[in-house]
């Protein structure tokens, strides 16, 4: 673990730029910036224009360590060059931003009232692999649909053996089980995610760190105990559906708990847009974003 970037996350001010969109969800956000179906034919074509995408959003004088800390990469961004260098190494060096690897691969379908991770076979080479690429975290989401105790059960029991693993490979785990902000009895399953991540934590070993990603909480300030955890590095939050001006009002009733914005980061971002025009709204979204995260 690098110890600047380690302090970095554990105690600078700013928030996560969430750039992993994976190949299921890359033509939602190629749509979104204004990249429809018929501008690739592969999916090789595909990724070469979300990584076009994410390239003028890193470059940008507006993505920038004064508000970002770090930038979680989908893995064909981390074996992709900007510059010539690899996707992490000009985060680092170039930006002063940490680099994280989203390894999970996908979500199995809804069952007992959540999503489990799908198996991740590969999973020990992809973190050797995250390792030569100098990244320093991971995250790995998966979700609650509905208030079904055994089901987050098994949800915190997977991502907290799967972050074992993440440990032992070298890297700080971001733990993400998601609680879907359209379910229904969403408070009863966030109580219940609260005390079973509490109980997880303290099976940690002494040097373990780890950080939490979760949804903004029905009651404000209802994660302080896990924020305040000394196993927990940092906890951030997605904007889970919300509009960025929602998302932004609600995490700023939570104190010490920063963003970690995938589709509410690029929202109102456009292929067409001049540079100019296209930093201005990025300039404008990144402080938006801090200063919701700083409360």
């Amino acid at each position: 673990m690098n110890p600047k970037q380690a302090a970095m996350m554990a105690e600078k001010k700013g928030f996560i730029a969430a750039l992993d969109q994976s190949g299921g969800s890359t033509p939602k956000a190629l749509a979104a910036y204004g990249v429809g179906k018929d501008a690739y034919s592969d999916e090789d074509s595909m990724f070469d224009l979300v990584h076009a995408m994410r390239t003028r959003v890193i470059k940008s004088p507006a993505f920038s360590s004064d508000k970002i800390l770090a930038a979680i990469l989908f893995e064909m961004t981390m074996d992709r060059k900007i510059d010539g260098q690899y996707t992490a190494d000009y985060l680092w060096e170039k930006k002063g931003i940490v680099p994280f690897l989203k390894v999970d691969q996908g979500l199995t379908e809804v069952e007992n009232g959540v999503q489990l991770m799908k198996p991740m076979p590969g999973l020990n080479d992809l973190l050797a692999r995250a390792v030569s690429r100098n990244i320093f975290g991971t995250k790995m989401r998966s979700v609650v649909k509905e208030y079904n105790p055994g089901g987050i059960e098994r949800i915190v029991a997977q991502q907290f053996d799967v972050g074992h693993i993440i440990l032992k490979a070298g890297l700080v785990p971001i733990i993400e089980p998601e609680v879907d902000i359209h379910s229904e009895n969403r408070e009863e399953s966030e109580k219940l995610l609260k005390k079973l991540i509490l109980s997880a934590l303290d099976t940690l070993a002494a040097e373990d760190k780890i950080m939490l990603k979760l949804s903004i909480p029905v009651v404000p300030d209802f994660y302080a105990d896990l924020i305040a955890h000394p196993k927990v590095m940092r906890a951030v939050a997605l904007s889970g559906g919300y509009s960025r001006e929602e998302a932004n009002e609600k995490l700023a009733q939570n104190h010490n708990l920063i963003a970690s914005f995938s589709r509410a980061l690029l929202e109102g971002l456009s292929a067409s847009q001049s540079d100019a025009a296209f930093d201005a709204m990025l300039s404008d979204t990144v402080d938006s974003i801090y200063r919701a995260s700083i409360t």
